[in-house]
C-alpha cells in the first residue's frame, strides 16, 4: 500500500516544493544560523538547539544536513513524513511541529522523537493509546497560544497548569516542556514580551514540580524571530527558511 492510499484526503500530490540547494550554500546558511544562536544565548546558558524545519525540503537536501551534524529535523505533514522516511538516514531525530489530527497519530507514533504540539485532551488520549500499543512513552511539549490568536492552536496560559495536572491519566506520554508559535507580523518589542512570558511560565512550572512533568525544553522561535526567542530563553528553535534559502 502506498502513502497516497493511506492519505486519500490530501489533495497535494507533491510534498516537497523547496528547490534543491547546493551543499556550499546550505553549509553557509547553517553556519550563519548557528553563529546567530551563539551570539544570542539566554543568560549563561548554552545556545538554543537548532531544529531544521524540513517540511518543504527534498530528501537530497535533508541528507546533506547529516554531513553537517544537524540531525534534528522537523515535519508537519504525516504524508510527507511517511514518504521521506525510506530515503533519509536513520540517524535523524524527527520532531513533529504541525497541528496533529487524532487520525494521523498512528502514522507518526513510531517515527518521531518529540511532539511539539500537544494541546488538547482528545489528542492526549490518542497519543497515549497509540504509544502504549507501540510499547513506548511518547515525549511531548504542550503548545501555548501566548499571543491569544483565535486562528492558532494552543492553550491559553491559564489553561496550561490544569492541563499538565491531567497528564497523570496518560502514562504513555512524557511532557518535557512547552512550545509556542508567534504571529509572523508582530513587532520585535511585542515578540520579546511574549517570549518573556513563555520563559516565565516555563520557569514557574519547573519550580512547582508537578508530578510526572518535566520542564526541560522551551521550543519557540522560527526563521523570522529565532534570535529574539533564543535571547529570551528558548532551549530549541525551529528554523526553515533561513536554512534553506538559495
Amino acid at each position: 500500500m502506498g502513502s497516497n492510499d493511506l492519505f486519500p484526503e490530501v489533495e497535494e500530490p507533491q510534498a516537497f516544493r523547496q528547490k534543491d540547494l547546493d551543499q556550499e550554500t546550505l553549509r553557509r546558511n547553517v553556519s550563519n544560523v548557528l553563529d546567530t544562536l551563539s551570539k544570542n544565548c539566554y543568560g549563561n546558558s548554552q545556545p538554543a538547539k537548532l531544529i531544521a524545519v524540513t517540511k518543504t525540503v527534498s530528501t537530497q537536501v535533508i541528507q546533506m544536513l547529516e554531513t553537517m551534524d544537524l540531525l534534528d529535523i522537523a515535519e508537519s505533514r504525516a504524508q510527507a513524513l511517511v514518504e521521506k522516511l525510506p530515503k533519509i538516514a536513520p540517524s535523524f531525530r524527527i520532531h513533529w511541529i504541525g497541528r496533529l489530527q487524532t487520525n494521523k497519530v498512528k502514522y507518526i507514533i513510531d517515527h518521531v522523537c518529540l511532539i511539539h504540539t500537544l494541546d488538547r485532551e482528545d489528542l492526549a488520549r490518542e497519543v497515549d493509546k497509540r504509544a502504549g500499543m507501540a510499547g513506548r512513552v511518547m515525549p511531548a511539549l504542550v503548545q501555548v497560544n501566548v499571543a491569544g490568536e483565535s486562528q492558532k492552536a494552543g492553550l491559553a496560559i491559564a489553561q496550561v497548569e490544569p492541563f499538565l495536572r491531567r497528564m497523570k491519566d496518560y502514562p504513555h506520554i512524557s511532557v518535557r516542556g512547552l512550545m509556542a508559535m508567534m504571529p509572523l507580523d508582530a513587532q520585535e518589542k511585542q515578540l520579546a514580551e511574549w517570549f518573556k512570558q513563555m520563559r516565565t511560565l516555563f520557569d514557574r512550572l519547573a519550580q512547582e514540580g508537578i508530578a510526572g512533568i518535566r520542564m526541560d525544553e522551551l521550543s519557540m522561535g522560527m526563521s523570522n524571530d529565532y534570535a529574539i526567542a533564543a535571547r529570551e530563553g528558548a532551549t530549541m528553535v525551529r528554523v526553515g527558511t533561513a536554512l534553506f534559502k538559495p
